[in-house]
């Protein structure tokens, strides 16, 4: 086991060094240039987009047609996102990193809107009909939009490994060591217990297919989110004469300009990088397969739903997280990977011990929508891949065993796969947007127009005659229908 931990960890490094970091901050440069700052520039429209529902469509009509909404596939996506990496990752970065770590996963999320906007606008763009459902994701605009079909089925094994598997066994890992924490109890058995209890419970959501996962999603995530905020500001208040000296002791250690136990900026930026995306998946390429299942008037919506998705998980959950580390009574870093129990500690510190069960609780349940998210996203790609059921369902129980497996396994172990996977997945995620960013500049301008106008964006894919194996779009469906007569007018102001 430590042979296989040490091979992969020598090539995270180097992936993680000197490829992922020019990979993730070029693309999000780019982007951003292409669209304007699209990620600062629309933030009311990610708002507006994340809780209306397209007019013409009732709330009985739309669950007959498909049933998930914009806030729906915002939480699912929200799901995978919101969970052990805005506790675990965040603690691991700080630990290793320092705090000059939390100032790359900010970076990394402001560039990483507008490559979570260029993505997510071309899932729903390609996106296929899946019985009264849509799919679709990355291996869809690869095959349908760059017209590469070996490079979605990559992407696609890629995604279910990472997902489906590893990240669902770190999930796990995390809750086995809160609870663990909390109880002061980490045999193999107990930690075994857990393990399949959060199995059995998922296996009970999962084979419920997508409508009950985006039910309990869109209750669990903002309850818990919002509870953990709370606790979190609390500390924050309480400590706000110590707030800027945090902030620079977090600017300083990230432009180099101060170093502490090893930490020097090269492992905060490493470790920034890494946590940041493992928490916001901006440009990882899993986002875009919640983002294709909304029932929406204009793919750009989802390009601005899923942008605000970035910003939710890092800039406010993981900054929560690195603030209650940081204002926590003598916390060390720069020493060795620490993962829940170091946020655990730091809170208890500062509220009692109660803090180290809030913890688990909350993370118990983000961690736990986390599994159906991920699941979800694999889930997806596992139909792209094969449209058996006996695949599907075999598949359903490699997951539930990696549940299991998750609580009695090796966080180093996991955490390195996890960043192998999540590299996998960038590079070849990148290498289809990068060459399909101008469909998603079109479809901006065309979003943009009609906002212009005075119109609520509604798009027809005769808008873009010019784009191929554009599925749907075509005015069947209840939020896109509407009369000749309607698109014409549209067609006359743009």
């Amino acid at each position: 086991m430590d042979v296989i931990e040490n091979l992969v960890t020598t090539g995270n490094d180097f992936l993680w060094t000197y490829i992922l970091p020019i990979v993730l901050v070029g693309a999000g440069l780019f982007f951003g240039f292409r669209t304007v700052v699209v990620q600062l520039r629309m933030v009311p429209d990610m708002f507006k987009a994340v809780v209306e529902r397209p007019k013409g469509v009732g709330r009985d009509e739309d669950e007959d047609y498909g049933g998930i909404s914009a806030f729906k596939a915002f939480t699912i996506s929200a799901a995978s996102r919101v969970g052990t990496g805005n506790i675990a990752g965040v603690a691991v970065a700080i630990s290793v990193g320092g705090p000059g770590a939390v100032f790359w996963m900010w970076i990394i999320a402001i560039l990483g809107g507008a490559t979570s906007f260029v993505e997510s606008t071309l899932a729903q763009l390609w996106k296929v009909r899946d019985g009264d459902a849509y799919r679709g994701g990355p291996a869809y605009y690869m095959k349908r939009g760059l017209k590469w079909t070996p490079l979605s089925i990559a992407f696609s094994i890629a995604l279910v490994f990472t997902f489906g598997l590893v990240y669902n066994a770190f999930q796990t890992n995390a809750i086995a060591d809160a609870v663990s924490f909390s109880f002061d109890q980490d045999s193999w058995t107990f930690r075994a217990i857990i393990g399949a209890v959060i199995a059995v419970a998922s296996g009970f959501i999962i084979f419920g297919g997508v409508q009950r996962i985006a039910n309990i999603t869109q209750i669990v995530v903002p309850f818990m989110a919002g509870a953990y905020l709370l606790v979190g500001a609390f500390v924050v208040i309480t400590n706000f004469d110590r707030v800027p000296d945090m902030v620079s002791s977090i600017v300083g250690h990230a432009l180099g300009f101060k170093e502490i136990a090893g930490a020097t900026i090269g492992s905060a930026m490493m470790l920034g990088i890494q946590r940041g995306l493992f928490s916001n998946e901006a440009g990882e390429g899993s986002a875009p397969n919640a983002a294709a299942t909304a029932t929406v008037s204009h793919p750009v919506k989802q390009g601005l739903v899923q942008t605000l998705g970035v910003y939710f998980d890092t800039l406010v959950v993981c900054t929560i997280t690195a603030f209650i580390i940081l204002l926590g009574q003598d916390v060390v870093y720069g020493q060795e990977a620490e993962g829940v129990p170091l946020t655990q500690a730091a809170l208890a510190s500062e509220v009692g011990d109660w803090g180290i069960h809030f913890v688990s609780f909350i993370l118990f349940f983000l961690a736990f929508s986390s599994i159906l998210g991920n699941y979800y996203l694999a889930e997806s790609n596992v139909e792209y891949l094969s449209g058996s059921k006996t695949v599907l369902n075999i598949f359903r129980c490699a997951v539930l065993f990696f549940v299991w497996f998750g609580a009695v396994g090796s966080l180093p172990l996991v955490f390195a796969l996890a960043d192998t996977g999540a590299a996998t997945m960038v590079l070849l995620n990148v290498a289809a947007i990068v060459p399909l960013s101008g469909v998603a500049i079109k479809l901006l301008k065309n979003y943009s127009q009609q906002r212009a106008n005075g119109v609520d964006p509604v798009f027809h894919r005769d808008m873009l005659p010019e784009l191929d194996n554009v599925e749907c779009w075509d005015g069947s469906d209840p939020v896109t229908r509407r009369s000749a007569e309607d698109r014409q007018t549209l067609r006359d102001q743009d």
